[in-house]
């Protein structure tokens, strides 16, 4: 838990999260101190915190960026190849991206705990 900083990743409540701060708790009469995590689910954006002590273990989720074309759009899902192992996955478009998401493009994704979360477009290509 000491070596969790904000902006990292963790495991909270099962979802992989972004933390977004740490409090510290100093040491009580019995026994070491706390720490109270506050995190950011990113894959749904709901909040979870974590209370533990300062020298326990936490869950790190293994987050890869990779690059993924759009092969095609169908409403909010969309169909992507990697630009690696060549797989292609459905996907949901998120909000934000659906008025600039076009076919051929190429595509930032994070590959996290088996779900894939579209990032960014990539601007001239």
């Amino acid at each position: 838990m000491n070596d969790l900083r904000v902006g990292k990743y963790v495991i909270a409540d099962e979802h992989p999260c972004r933390v977004m701060s740490i409090d510290h708790a100093k040491t009580g009469k019995h026994g070491a101190g706390k720490n109270m995590v506050v995190c950011i689910s990113i894959i749904d954006g709901s909040k979870h915190s974590i209370m533990k002590p300062s020298d326990a273990d936490v869950e790190i989720p293994i987050v890869e960026r990779k690059r993924a074309q759009v092969v095609s759009i169908s409403g909010e899902n969309a169909q992507l190849m990697d630009l690696t192992s060549y797989e292609t996955f459905d996907t949901v478009i998120p909000e934000e991206m659906r008025a600039e998401i076009e076919v051929g493009k190429e595509i930032q994704y994070m590959d996290v705990m088996g779900r894939k979360l579209l990032t960014r477009m990539y601007e001239g290509e």
